[in-house]
């Protein structure tokens, strides 16, 4: 039997969702008992289930709308049964809808949309230059604003035509600054862990001008784009490296490196020359394979190198890098793929970065905004001032009294300090990992933000309905579903299980059914030998003897022969439908791991009909197609359903 999650998904693909474009004008196809099924709804889930047979053939209409008509039939039925109010299918119902609405809320808002964006800007190397004012991340508001005050100054010099270069070396804090004029290089999305605004500011500058202020984990940045080029992607290489010594040597590295060359030209094998000749030990084994790489992996000499070279095979020219000499070969190149077969391993790394954090701060702050979201401070500044050092204790009690003051609301939704202070209590562990090194008044300010973050995505995914119409169609599916098959098992399936007398009663009208395909009583005699005259013997004697006396002459010298004797159906075993279906009919053999067995026909037994303990499985199963079939009907008397025949008309090609 279904399980009810298994069922509710079959529902779900066979009936599709209700159309995600209705408006208030979509024509009614059908009704039961006044409840409305719109000729969106019928459409999207007609095509959806028919797929590439959804013509709109009247055949195919009519057969679906049947199908369609029976499924609402059976739910009208569950709501009769006010199924929908048991506390068990309610929570039930509830489980999917967190689960689905955590999915949907940040998939659709946050996760989709940071993917693709990552995925876009990825597309391109970034070239570029910055500016640092450095701020302590434990730096107090004051040394932060005067942090800021130094950035935007920068910032007003560059705009007055200040050149970048010699500001970055003037007044950067980045130490490589003074020599590199804040030159960073190229980068590519998702290449710099951390730093997310930095990277915006990268990817929506011009090339050639430079960004707003922007804050990181270091502090405040300005970025200069310098250049921007297609993404170089990644590639697999191998290399031949002549080291050149610490202490010189650079000479004979280059000649050494030079004669290698020749001999590639000749046509030497460039991984035997690895394996011979590198002086990097390590990938020489592998015949000087680096594996795959991206940009800022290795020196830069070297990534231009590899990236450079136009076709897999190809080996580049002497080379220099800060190990020594090198020739690359290219073994092959990886292209970006297309956006859907990138996504998954994006989504890995975006839900480790930065990003998702500060995306997920701008939908909540958004959420504030539209959900004109305001805070009462009387009540959390009264709050702050009844706290002491027993609030970072396990013996913290919260006082009842302010329960019922509202904390804070979204739209219309109120949010109470009880609810607060039920928070706290449960996220106890929460306080007192946060007590270390801070008040009381400090651990209380940073769990209430987090609070606020907590009910923001509730009350948000309580508009999910509201905001999605796919999302409120799945949910009624959902819920149909449940009700379906909590509605299906009290009225079918446990029926067909626990009437024993119906189900008597139904065999006894259908027992001509139920027979049994021919039998024969058979030995499968087994050998436990593979020589020939051993195995003739034995089938020679069981073409004569019965099993027992079998037995007895071959295993006067040892335990060799085995039976077992049975009832066997035609088709249910390979042995024994090996051997013609005759009395005293011996069979092929087959030998496996030193045994081998063959079987030996004792009785053929008449075509009978099987008893309800032996049909039982198939007999219940046809039970319940009849219980059902009888429910449809009922329902059919029972409620009214009413088809506009225009609509229905209008639908039809």
């Amino acid at each position: 039997m279904y399980s009810r999650i298994v069922l509710v998904i079959l529902i779900a693909c066979s009936f599709g969702m209700a159309d995600l474009s209705a408006q208030d004008n979509d024509p009614v196809l059908f009704t039961v008992e006044g409840n409305p099924v719109t000729v969106s709804e019928f459409n999207y889930i007609y095509s959806k289930t028919n797929g590439d047979k959804a013509d709109y053939s009247k055949a195919s209409v009519m057969e679906y709308l049947d199908l369609y008509k029976k499924f609402k039939l059976k739910v009208q039925k569950a709501k009769d049964l006010e199924l929908h109010k048991v506390p068990a299918l309610q929570n039930e119902l509830a489980g999917y809808r967190k689960q689905l609405s955590n999915s949907y809320l940040m998939d659709r808002e946050l996760t989709e949309k940071l993917v693709k964006e990552a995925y876009d800007r990825s597309k391109f190397d970034v070239n570029i230059s910055h500016i640092l004012v450095s701020v302590n991340k434990k730096s107090d508001p004051a040394e932060d604003k005067k942090a800021l005050d130094k950035i935007n100054k920068i910032h007003k010099k560059l705009t007055g035509g200040s050149k970048f270069e010699s500001v970055a070396k003037e007044m950067s804090s980045d130490p490589a600054a003074k020599q590199s004029g804040g030159k960073i290089g190229y980068f590519t999305a998702l290449q710099l862990p951390n730093f997310y605004a930095l990277e915006t500011a990268a990817y929506n500058t011009p090339v050639g001008q430079f960004s707003a202020p922007v804050k990181s984990a270091l502090g405040y940045h300005i970025v200069k784009v310098n250049e921007k080029r297609p993404a170089r992607g990644q590639v697999k290489a191998a290399h031949i490296l002549a080291r050149v010594p610490k202490n010189g040597g650079d000479a004979e590295a280059k000649a050494k490196i030079e004669a290698i060359q020749a001999r590639l030209k000749k046509g030497e094998n460039f991984e035997a020359i690895a394996k011979t000749d590198s002086d990097d030990k390590k990938t020489g084994r592998k015949g000087g394979e680096v594996g795959y790489f991206s940009i800022n992996t290795y020196d830069e000499a070297f990534e231009d190198a590899a990236f450079n070279l136009k076709k897999d095979g190809d080996f580049s020219t002497p080379f220099r890098t800060s190990l020594g000499w090198h020739i690359i070969k290219r073994i092959e190149k990886k292209e970006m793929p297309e956006y859907e077969l990138a996504k998954s391993g994006l989504l890995v790394k975006v839900k480790k970065d930065e990003r998702f954090k500060v995306a997920k701060r701008a939908m909540i702050d958004n959420i504030k905004t539209t959900s004109n979201f305001k805070e009462n401070s009387g009540t959390m500044n009264t709050f702050l001032g009844t706290l002491n050092q027993e609030f970072l204790s396990p013996k913290w009690v919260p006082s009842k009294a302010a329960d019922a003051k509202e904390l804070f609301k979204f739209g219309a939704t109120s949010v109470t300090m009880g609810q607060f202070n039920k928070y706290l209590k449960q996220n106890q562990n929460l306080r007192f990992r946060k007590a270390r090194g801070n008040t009381p008044e400090g651990v209380a300010k940073e769990m209430y933000a987090e609070f606020v973050e907590e009910q923001a995505i509730k009350y948000e995914e309580g508009q999910l309905e509201k905001k999605y119409p796919e999302f409120k169609a799945l949910m009624r599916e959902y819920e149909e579903g449940i009700l379906l098959f909590e509605a299906t098992k009290q009225l079918v399936w446990d029926k067909a299980s626990e009437d024993t007398t119906g189900l008597r009663n139904f065999y006894n009208g259908n027992s001509s059914k139920y027979t049994w395909n021919p039998r024969a009583k058979a030995s499968i005699i087994s050998v436990k030998s593979d020589n020939e005259k051993i195995i003739a013997k034995t089938k020679k004697l069981a073409g004569k003897k019965s099993p027992e006396v079998l037995m007895a002459k071959m295993n006067k010298t040892g335990d060799i022969v085995s039976i077992k004797t049975d009832v066997y159906e035609q088709g249910r075993n390979s042995t024994v439908d090996a051997t013609d279906w005759k009395v005293g009919a011996v069979g092929k053999s087959t030998a496996k791991q030193g045994v081998t067995s063959f079987a030996k026909i004792n009785e053929i037994l008449p075509v009978s009909t099987k008893t309800l303990k032996e049909a039982r499985g198939y007999v219940v199963a046809d039970y319940q197609d009849h219980l059902e079939k009888q429910w449809v009907d009922e329902l059919k008397k029972t409620y009214t359903v009413v088809v506009d025949e225009k609509v229905l008309s209008s639908i039809i090609k």
